[in-house]
């Protein structure tokens, strides 16, 4: 991925060689996802176009180093006024940070400022998975016509429901990489590989899935094709997702992530323990999968409410 046009007239020859340098670190070492590179990339524009007005210069590697707290400021400070969120101009800064880590490492400058620079409080966001019956209900509502694009959406929800994955992994699997021996092979965020135990229904839908795939016997052919046999674009997947959920009348967080975090909610409260789901789920903290425990207690909390006998007891 190359440098894009509009920042390299604001920097100068040093930083392009070390910005270029970076990408490479991220897209061949790191091997960050397309989405998360293109983010990085833009997040690291945006600062560079700015510092470069505001400092009235081209920045180069002496400049970057010399960037005080005051000039990172700013810079977010412009990002809120221009309307981004706290989410938006975390990110932002995580990228910088990135960057100018990456650089401190390899021992090419050191910015002491970055450090000191706090990120945007975020608020705790909890999953919002959907209840078991929405969860068949809209599956159902899928299937309906009988078509082959019907069981291709069919089939692709549920195994995001059925195996927990991101939309991504899903759309990225080939012919291949059907189920061996009971289990789902995925290579997730960070290149991760992980194993999935596939349980008899999922398995029959794929079975069942399979033998109509118009291009069953290339090993190559991806699993969920678009147009053309190319590859399913996952917003096609999501607008599919979301005109059953219109006809439904299911919340605006019935996504196909929902479907993911109903995985993990409902392995919760069938008995799995956190270690477990973090597995499946492909997280690399703990913290991440704990979050299912909130929901958990949030639901237990709406039940006691509801049910216990004092409640009402005027």
């Amino acid at each position: 991925m190359s440098i894009p046009a509009e920042i390299t007239p604001h920097i100068a020859a040093d930083l392009q060689v070390q910005i270029s340098s970076w990408v490479d670190y991220l897209q061949y070492e790191k091997r960050v996802s397309k989405h998360t590179l293109r983010a990085y990339v833009s997040d690291m524009g945006q600062f560079l176009n700015f510092l470069a007005n505001y400092k009235e210069e081209k920045i180069s590697l002496n400049s970057l180093s010399d960037a005080a707290i005051y000039d990172f400021r700013a810079w977010l400070s412009q990002r809120a006024m221009a309307g981004a969120k706290n989410s938006s101009r975390a990110r932002n800064l995580s990228s910088i940070k990135n960057f100018l880590t990456w650089l401190d490492k390899n021992g090419v400058m050191h910015n002491a400022a970055i450090r000191a620079v706090q990120a945007p409080k975020l608020p705790r966001k909890l999953p919002r998975p959907l209840g078991e019956k929405s969860i068949f209900t809209l599956l159902d509502e899928v299937q309906q016509k009988g078509d082959f694009i019907s069981l291709r959406n069919y089939t692709l929800f549920s195994l995001l429901y059925g195996a927990g994955l991101r939309i991504n992994e899903a759309l990225s699997l080939n012919i291949s990489d059907l189920p061996k021996d009971g289990f789902l092979r995925i290579t997730g965020k960070g290149e991760k590989e992980r194993q999935i135990p596939v349980i008899k229904p999922l398995q029959d839908i794929l079975d069942r899935y399979s033998a109509v795939h118009p291009e069953q016997h290339d090993k190559c052919a991806p699993l969920f094709p678009g147009q053309r046999s190319k590859r399913l674009n996952q917003g096609v997947a999501q607008r599919e997702l979301r005109q059953v959920r219109v006809t439904l009348g299911l919340p605006e967080t019935a996504t196909p992530h929902a479907l993911r975090h109903s995985f993990a909610t409902h392995l919760l409260q069938n008995g799995a323990n956190l270690r477990e789901i973090q597995d499946l789920l492909g997280h690399a903290s703990l913290s991440t999968t704990q979050r299912y425990t909130d929901v958990n207690a949030a639901e237990l909390i709406n039940i006691h409410k509801a049910a216990h006998p004092r409640q009402n007891k005027k």
